[in-house]
């Protein structure tokens, strides 16, 4: 009788193909790493563009879905690999910690949005040149080195590199955007990504002349992480907004400095005796302190700016809701130079006046994440309605939007009847004529509204009688 096979030339071997130099744990690492950080440049990303186009959904969304795309051309592209696998994402890890430890750093965001126009088109290569090669170079780092990992099935191998790299995906988030960013600012974030994918690429060399090699270009990176995001000239960040206070020239101003907030200049403030504010300030202080006479009355302002409309205003009491916990300190220190008059509550606007059982005697809106960019969550008929409800009886509503002089644009037209929806008749003043976009007050009060008018015509004309009934 023929001999029976020998086993091995008929059962299926249950290892991968190519033997793995490298511990299990360590090829856990390192799709940890590329989850922890893939996710960590789309939130640096989303941060950096806040101060330039602000942070609508119509920014947000595309940028996350070019974000997904490139990833999952990252995926196929990395289960086309066949070989050299350690040496493949060694090459990738290297490519992506320069993208974003240049790409992403500050002032070459800075020096980007300041030289592409319109803006959209620095968005577009922010995104496509930066986001999206990391996306694409890190997205290849699971189905390559799933090839390595000794499980028995090819889903059991593929499930546990894809628990890993969403482990670390939860992780970066939450920690660059709950730690890093608000205690240590985005270039902090900046730096801990690129030092992570960098502290790996020596590791997938092999020992020699090609390991001395990569820690060489790693420690080049590694320079010019710490120049772009340490030694140039940097502005505050936090997580929420970039802050710097800069002079001035105005006429009639003594040394003048803007507080600029997301590269709009939120506030200004002068050496003078009394000091001069922005022109809005100016005109809201008038209202409250002369118009008025308020004295001793409770006034809510949502959206801190220079904290310049309490300075140096003893008459009444000032509370200030802001969603960043850190302008505060930064106001005091940079720009007013001396503490703030008020109360301070570092809140989201909406929560704070929806959830406050205090009653104001006025509500001032000047909520703004970049110039002309209202959160979106600020602007609708629902926000204003809470407004209303934190209001005392006979207080009022002051909302300073920066919206076209003619009011003829669709954001205008129904920004406005947003608020007059919950408030009726409300007085408009546009405060430069002479520009293209202009500082305008809205002035309502939280009286119930009026039912709505009604024409004149030739044929029904009640205006006499109106006049009558009115006095």
């Amino acid at each position: 009788m023929p001999a029976a096979p020998a086993e091995s030339a008929s059962a299926p071997s249950l290892e991968p193909a190519a033997a793995s130099p490298l511990p299990g744990a360590l090829l856990f690492a390192l799709v940890f790493v590329e989850g922890f950080v893939s996710l960590g440049a789309e939130i640096v990303a989303l941060r950096r563009l806040v101060p330039h186009v602000g942070s609508a959904i119509t920014v947000t969304a595309p940028t996350i879905g070019f974000f997904l795309l490139a990833l999952a051309l990252g995926y196929q592209t990395g289960g086309r690999v066949a070989g050299d696998y350690l040496a493949r994402v060694r090459h990738n890890f290297l490519i992506a910690a320069a993208l974003i430890a240049v790409g992403l750093a500050g002032p070459a965001v800075e020096l980007l949005f300041a030289h592409l126009r319109p803006a959209p088109l620095a968005w577009f290569v922010l995104i496509g040149g930066i986001l999206c090669p990391v996306a694409w170079l890190l997205g290849q780092t699971v189905p390559i080195l799933t090839n390595l990992l000794r499980h028995a099935r090819a889903g059991e191998r593929s499930g546990a590199a894809l628990y890993w790299s969403t482990l670390g995906s939860f992780l970066g988030a939450v920690t660059l955007s709950v730690l890093v960013m608000q205690w240590l600012g985005v270039g902090a974030a900046v730096l801990i990504c690129s030092a992570l994918l960098l502290a790996l690429v020596p590791v997938l060399s092999e020992a020699g002349h090609a390991r001395h090699y990569a820690m060489l270009l790693s420690a080049l990176v590694a320079g010019a992480a710490l120049m772009a995001n340490l030694v140039m000239p940097q502005q505050t960040e936090t997580a929420y907004a970039t802050y710097r206070v800069a002079p001035t020239t105005l006429d009639g101003f003594d040394n003048p400095r803007v507080f600029w907030v997301n590269n709009s200049a939120a506030s200004i403030i002068d050496n003078a005796e009394p000091p001069h504010y922005a022109r809005y300030i100016q005109r809201l202080r008038a209202l409250l302190l002369d118009e008025l006479a308020f004295r001793d009355r409770r006034v809510l302002v949502l959206g801190a700016g220079g904290f310049t409309l309490s300075h140096a205003e003893p008459l009444n009491h000032y509370t200030y809701v802001d969603i960043d916990p850190a302008v505060k300190d930064i106001a005091e220190r940079d720009f007013l130079r001396a503490p703030i008059r008020g109360e301070f509550v570092a809140a989201d606007a909406r929560a704070f006046v929806r959830d406050t059982t205090t009653r104001y005697d006025a509500v001032v809106v000047d909520v703004y994440s970049a110039l002309t960019s209202i959160p979106a969550h600020l602007v609708t008929r629902e926000f204003w309605r809470t407004t209303r409800q934190a209001l005392a009886e006979d207080g009022y509503l002051l909302a300073n939007l920066i919206l076209d002089g003619k009011l003829a644009t669709p954001y205008a037209r129904n920004l406005l009847a947003s608020i007059q929806t919950e408030y009726g008749p409300c007085a408009v003043e546009v405060l430069f004529h002479d520009r293209p976009l202009s500082n305008v007050l809205v002035q309502c009060h939280a009286a119930t509204p009026p039912l709505p008018g009604e024409p004149y015509t030739d044929e029904r004309n009640r205006a006499d009688l109106d006049v009558l009934r009115s006095h």
